[in-house]
């Protein structure tokens, strides 16, 4: 049985990454997964100071937060997932200060040259960053897909990582609304409208891969 551990990133209740991480989270319940699920906004997470501590010890030395809780969670698990929306080309600052605690998994070195990063333990995971974006170009989460290579990368050759986007996704629940409630809002925003039957059909689209990806790799 696989373990997943899943963080929802938006402060947004029924935001659309709340519905994407939803069919995600389904798909893997059809292979009897265990599954943590946490909102990032409702987590206890302290800001690494940069103590390096972590460095002696091989785990972060702050305490009295849900970091030790869910480190361990994350080290058990097979299948990371980090579902978020995309604020001005990055995380929302919850999500961000999960990832930077994320240095505790890992030896930091100051060489010559640059900074080597070698972790406690090699890693072999499958890490899926499922972003919404209100932006209908993927450029604008670039930089968030970019860090994810970089993590899955040092952290072990073996990690593989998965990017689903859905884009255009301006308000509540768009990614769940059909042609019509589509072309409807889309006059408010000023969308052009005939964009409406296409994006239906992609949002299903996506809602769909995201529960067919968790199916394949909680098998």
């Amino acid at each position: 049985m696989k373990k997943v551990f899943a963080i929802n990133g938006s402060p947004r209740a029924n935001g659309n990454t709340k519905f994407l991480l939803e069919s995600f989270i389904k798909g893997a319940e059809t292979n009897n997964a265990d599954i943590k699920q946490y909102n990032a906004n409702d987590l206890d997470i302290k800001n690494c100071t940069g103590c390096l501590r972590c460095n002696l010890i091989k785990k972060c030395s702050l305490r009295n937060d849900d970091w030790n809780k869910i480190s361990t969670e994350i080290l058990e698990s097979d299948i990371i997932v980090f579902a978020s929306p995309v604020y001005f080309h990055h995380f929302p600052a919850p999500v961000k200060t999960i990832l930077d605690r994320f240095r505790s998994f890992i030896k930091v070195q100051i060489t010559e040259e640059s900074i080597k990063h070698t972790p406690w333990h090699e890693w072999n995971k499958d890490f899926v960053l499922i972003l919404s974006m209100g932006s209908s170009d993927v450029i604008d989460a670039e930089p968030i897909i970019e860090l994810f290579e970089y993590i899955t990368d040092i952290l072990g050759p073996n990690n593989k990582l998965h990017v689903i986007t859905a884009n255009r996704l301006a308000v509540n629940k768009l990614i769940t609304m059909n042609q019509n409630e589509l072309e409807t809002l889309y006059q408010k925003l000023e969308i052009p409208v005939r964009l409406a039957k296409k994006d239906a059909e992609i949002n299903s689209k996506t809602l769909t891969k995201a529960f067919d990806l968790a199916k394949n790799l909680s098998y």
